[in-house]
């Protein structure tokens, strides 16, 4: 069901005009737009990483191995899915997985700022994208599935998300969050995105239960690799003016395969039960019930 952002309409049209008020929100470049005034205002994010992001995405082991781990939690925990919302989804990566992975399913996507959508809509042929602030998301029961990988950090208010992503999905449908992970690995790189924080597991886990949700399953991963996230801690000396945010993504094309590698060992076992208590990042399944 939409909800109208002018009135508060709650209707089921195939437009987006309000049968009560009339209002019919604004299109950027093709896209619907919920919040135009914020849509190239990069507060919570590098707009301009956006195209080094697109080039660098596709090949490396992390993006592509969240991407795996992502499809697994989907089909494990949500089979009978037939529409999913990814919110933040940036360039689209994940999406286009998606659209491979989960072919009879019905995908949207958004983001705040439409740099990323315009990337998002090179890789795509059948999500629907629009751009959106997740602080307002403009559903009601709508969604058996919405997810937000590696968003929620960016957001100051990421309790009042998690209850727009209550409202949004269906009773039996859910979340599936990812997250970085411990406060004592902060980095440049976090600097440099616009991270507000970096999780505990039990913060994520009591915010998420506080607005309805119940927790399905929780591990960490990358984290077969947190001793070399770690010592790169450890060792990162240079000022922040010299660092450059594409050097952990510009990596030696062996290593980036051997790492791969690693983290798909550590996929295996987190599919075979296991949930590793520390690493890099955090996945979370949770349920609307």
């Amino acid at each position: 069901m939409k909800i109208c952002y002018s009135c508060s309409e709650r209707f089921n049209h195939a437009t987006w005009i309000c049968p009560a008020c009339g209002y019919q929100p604004k299109k950027i470049n093709c896209h619907w737009a919920f919040a135009p005034e914020i849509a190239q205002i990069g507060n919570n994010y590098e707009i301009s990483f956006f195209p080094e992001l697109f080039k660098l995405e596709e090949k490396n082991f992390w993006f592509r191995s969240r991407n795996r781990l992502i499809i697994w939690a989907l089909k494990k925990f949500f089979p009978q899915s037939r529409k999913i919302l990814e919110i933040g989804c940036g360039t689209g990566f994940v999406l286009a997985g998606l659209e491979q992975a989960l072919p009879h399913v019905s995908l949207a996507g958004s983001e705040l700022y439409v740099e990323g959508l315009n990337f998002a809509a090179r890789r795509l042929s059948r999500t629907e994208l629009f751009q959106m602030d997740a602080c307002k998301i403009p559903f009601e029961a709508e969604f058996d599935v919405i997810g937000a990988f590696d968003v929620l950090e960016h957001i100051e208010t990421d309790i009042k998300v998690l209850a727009e992503m209550y409202r949004s999905v269906s009773v039996g449908g859910g979340i599936v969050l990812t997250v970085p992970q411990h406060p004592w690995l902060w980095s440049y790189a976090d600097d440099y995105a616009h991270h507000i924080r970096r999780y505990r597991a039990n913060e994520l886990k009591i915010k998420v239960e506080r607005v309805g949700f119940k927790v399905v399953k929780m591990t960490s991963f990358v984290s077969l690799l947190l001793p070399l996230m770690l010592a790169s801690r450890l060792q990162q000396q240079q000022p922040m003016t010299n660092y450059d945010p594409t050097s952990e993504l510009r990596i030696n094309g062996l290593l980036n395969k051997v790492l791969e590698n690693l983290l798909s060992v550590e996929h295996w076992l987190i599919r075979s039960g296991i949930s590793f208590p520390a690493g890099g990042s955090l996945l979370l399944v949770a349920i609307k019930v």
